[in-house]
């Protein structure tokens, strides 16, 4: 008997273990073992070629009658592979795009399960893309028996990695695995009706019915959501017992100065929010919250309030941003913000004033000294810095507040370093420009209270947003440059964005994905200059260039000696010049829903209304061009996040430092299964609030342990 730590290798092989691993990861058995089906074909419910209808979703046994590669595009470039299959009472072509291989893969005659919605193109039905399951007809045991139970599962598989074939290492290691200890209490079980651990995994992956698998999925779906939960649980009962001091309002302190000499009225969303985070701040409890707000709705004032009556308390405070551009653009903007109430003894400074100092990995020594010397002794009351400001030598006299800007692009051990290294906590505020929906906040923050800025300011313009299909109509390209052109006469500035640099002076190619179909900064910019913008003051910025030379330019552009800006996406967020109204996306399509959004949101940021042009080759009827229409038709940036997750993996949604919950949560999906995961966290509270460490529950513990520890677990936000 083997358990579900037992190195794969040691139960299929070396030869088949090896390209498990490459492909997903697996080492272990229960690393295949939790490798659920993705769907099951259940063979009495095929359906026959003959009865097929157009918009039918169906699942076909048929054997392969012709297979044939056709060429097409510019060159001659792409592939179209054709297999025409029959079920001897009709037949049916299924289509694949850019899978030349299926012809050595799909012989004639070979027999599967294909599924997929029905079409019709030239009078013919067929399917698009299906799934295919090869069907083994020599003498397999394992085979036969897949086949006599009537369903078959169905997984996530690879060319070299076929469904039948994953079932086959599943089936050796379910006959292989001894009795596991369940994650799941006994007494939740019996309450919802659950099989046990080993049972569950019987009928996910050996279902002799319908409800077999479905039981078996509800079950994994709950458990999922109840770790996960249940880390949550334990974080908020420990910070129970965590200790800071109180950090509350000053009569006629820098906050109060600061408010009465705003030019504008703070909206009731910010009133609102700026109330929570003070009485937070006034309690002898660390806070931890998450402030989301949709772009442009002013999270910077608030955070700007909060540290003000955390630095009239006499203390300090940080600001922690992912990228020196963002870190500078906050330096600059909360510097000209606060005006002579930050030159805290400096000429012209007031009374009580502060001192805000920027510290970054790329500054000047003599820079870099200063601020380290006035984080150290107290005078900063503001420190704003990139991962410079975690690094052990930086000091500070008293922290008492962090502020963490996009933190979803911060690892634990990063935002952690400077919340543990005192007995007494900072407050902790982080913040995020993605809007999340109640579900995910639930799952990725649970240990955070969440406050929402949903208001604009007033003043806020409009953005309108228009998909360019440029290979259609290239005309409509050629109008868009002609639109910049048309607001830079005006005293306005536009932005250019693309998704790669292009080649750097090594001569290696900056290229995103390796491939050079999209646009380059380096060949587009000069492009631009020498034609459809030519005698225009054109800029360039990208996260390869020298830091003196960003903020240089970044400078250049706020102060308008600039009048077109081609950037990477370091200008996604916080940056902020109100004279910019038109913004051009190359090969949009390249780029998620959540990021167009933010990246429109630098536009109409001033008095006149905003432009955002989503460039695109993509076809009219693909995913991409769906996901940029959906971006088209509206502004609001939590119907885009719910749509986000709707249309991509839904680890994504936060940015590449998610992608642990699509490793972790394989059948929850944190936007549809809210009701499960209000469940599983109040049966989570409930058993932490019973037993605080689990020792009732070593299997549990257990579990929770491997999520807390897991390299891909950055998606549990420790703050």
């Amino acid at each position: 008997m083997v358990d579900l730590t037992t190195k794969l290798v040691n139960v299929i092989g070396d030869k088949t273990a090896k390209p498990l691993e490459k492909a997903f990861g697996m080492r272990v058995v229960g690393d295949l073992l939790r490798h659920y089906p993705r769907r099951y074909a259940e063979l009495g419910r095929l359906t026959d070629l003959s009865k097929l209808e157009v918009g039918q979703h169906v699942t076909i046994m048929a054997r392969v009658a012709s297979v044939k590669n056709y060429s097409f595009g510019p060159g001659g470039k792409r592939t179209r592979t054709e297999v025409v299959v029959t079920d001897g009472t009709g037949r049916l072509t299924l289509t694949f795009f850019q899978q030349g291989w299926r012809l050595k893969s799909m012989e004639d005659s070979s027999l599967g399960l294909a599924a997929g919605v029905v079409s019709e193109f030239n009078g013919k039905l067929q399917l698009t893309h299906p799934d295919w399951e090869p069907i083994k007809e020599a003498d397999d045991p394992t085979e036969a028996s897949r086949l006599i139970r009537g369903i078959i599962p169905l997984y996530r598989a690879t060319a070299k990695m076929p469904s039948w074939k994953i079932a086959q290492c599943v089936e050796m290691c379910l006959d292989a695995v001894g009795p596991v200890d369940d994650p799941l209490p006994e007494a939740l079980r019996t309450a919802r009706g659950f099989f046990d651990f080993s049972g569950s995994l019987e009928a996910i992956h050996r279902p002799r019915s319908t409800k077999d698998w479905q039981s078996a999925r509800d079950r994994f779906r709950f458990e999922e959501a109840f770790v996960v939960q249940t880390v949550f649980a334990q974080r908020r009962h420990a910070l129970e017992h965590e200790r800071a001091v109180a950090r509350p309002s000053v009569e006629g302190g820098l906050r109060e100065r600061f408010e009465q000499q705003l030019p504008f009225t703070l909206t009731g969303g910010q009133r609102t929010v700026v109330g929570e985070v003070a009485a937070d701040l006034a309690r002898t409890h660390p806070m931890h919250r998450l402030l989301q707000g949709e772009v442009g709705s002013g999270k910077t004032i608030v955070a700007l309030l909060s540290m003000l009556q955390v630095v009239d308390a006499g203390a300090q405070t940080a600001l922690l941003a992912p990228t020196e551009v963002l870190a500078s653009q906050h330096y600059r903007a909360i510097t000209a913000m606060l005006g002579d109430l930050a030159k805290g003894g400096m000429l012209g400074g007031v009374d009580g004033a502060t001192r805000v100092r920027l510290l970054t990995g790329s500054m000047g020594a003599k820079a870099r000294k200063a601020s380290l010397l006035d984080a150290a002794s107290g005078e900063a009351g503001i420190v704003i810095g990139t991962h410079a400001l975690i690094q052990d030598h930086v000091q500070f006299a008293e922290l008492g507040l962090l502020v963490v800007d996009e933190q979803h692009r911060f690892g634990v051990e990063q935002r952690a370093a400077l919340v543990d290294r005192t007995d007494v906590k900072p407050h902790v505020l982080v913040m995020t420009a993605t809007p999340i929906p109640r579900t995910i906040a639930m799952t990725v923050f649970g240990d955070l209270e969440v406050s929402t800025l949903r208001e604009l300011p007033a003043g806020r313009q409009p953005i309108q947003t228009t998909v360019v299909p440029a290979a259609e109509k290239p005309a409509w390209l050629d109008r868009g440059w002609q639109r910049v052109r048309e607001e830079v006469a005006k005293g306005r500035q536009a932005y250019v964005v693309v998704s790669r640099i292009g080649t750097d002076p090594s001569g290696k190619e900056g290229d995103d994905d390796g491939t050079n179909e999209t646009h380059s900064l380096v060949e587009l910019h000069e492009e631009l200059v020498g034609g459809q913008l030519h005698g225009l003051r054109v800029g360039a910025l990208h996260g390869r260039m020298a830091p003196d030379d960003k903020d240089a330019t970044m400078n250049a552009f706020a102060a308008g000696e600039l009048d077109v800006l081609v950037a990477t996406t370091v200008v996604e967020v916080g940056v902020d010049v109100p004279n910019a109204t038109v913004m051009v996306i190359m090969d949009a399509d390249r780029f998620g829903v959540s990021q167009l959004h933010q990246l429109r949101g630098r536009v109409g940021r001033g008095s006149e209304a905003g432009l955002c042009l989503l460039v695109t080759g993509s076809d009219g009827d693909s995913p991409a061009r769906e996901r940029l229409d959906a971006v088209a038709s509206t502004t609001d940036g939590f119907e885009l996040s719910r749509l986000d997750v709707e249309l991509r993996r839904e680890g994504d949604v936060l940015g590449a430092a998610q992608s642990g919950v699509r490793s972790s949560l394989r059948l929850l999906s944190v936007v549809k299964d809210g009701e499960i995961i209000d469940e599983a966290r109040a049966a989570a509270d409930a058993l932490v609030l019973a037993d605080p460490a689990l020792v009732a529950h070593p299997a549990l513990a257990a579990a929770v342990d491997e999520l807390e520890h897991s390299e891909q677990a950055d998606y549990l936000e420790r703050t």
